[in-house]
């Protein structure tokens, strides 16, 4: 089972329910994408702020193994750890892209496929805000013996017998 996490586009005049199709789910865990084409991977996903840092850290760290002469195999090994660094934290550059531009993150879901994940969330998301309109208008509770009271519960009337 994945685990992703959810987040809700910034509302642009628009009602809460019609933004439900923008929503982005997450799935955390290695991005082998990420991991084999890096730089490709970030320019799809619009990461550009990462893929600047990207860029910078690899220029300066060639530049600085070739000053200190290292082999072609340094060079080849580092080079790989930073893919695999990029592969196992995509998941956290992606989300943190979305904050930045204003995204919210609105929960997080355990599912086998984005598609039950979806599922999971629009159900939970509204079944919670039925239960947010029934706590916001609860029904008139009916009265035991008809006068006022500062008693609330299923507590006795003040005075009356059990």
């Amino acid at each position: 089972m994945a685990v992703y996490s959810v987040f809700e586009p910034p509302l642009r005049g628009e009602l809460p329910d019609a933004a439900a199709e923008r929503f982005v789910f997450v799935r955390d865990g290695f991005s082998w994408g990420a991991f084999l084409l890096g730089p490709l991977w970030m320019a799809w996903r619009r990461l550009w702020l990462v893929l600047l840092a990207y860029l910078l850290v690899m220029v300066t760290l060639s530049f600085v193994l070739r000053f200190l002469g290292a082999s072609a195999g340094v060079e080849t090994a580092i080079g790989i750890i930073v893919a695999l660094l990029v592969g196992l934290e995509a998941a956290s550059l992606r989300g943190w892209t979305l904050k930045r531009r204003g995204w919210s993150e609105a929960g997080i879901v355990i599912a086998d496929g984005v598609e039950l994940a979806e599922r999971r969330f629009f159900d939970a998301r509204s079944a919670l805000r039925s239960r947010q309109r029934s706590v916001a208008n609860p029904p008139a509770a009916p009265r035991a013996s008809g006068g006022a009271s500062d008693i609330i519960g299923l507590f006795p009337e003040p005075g009356v017998n059990r």
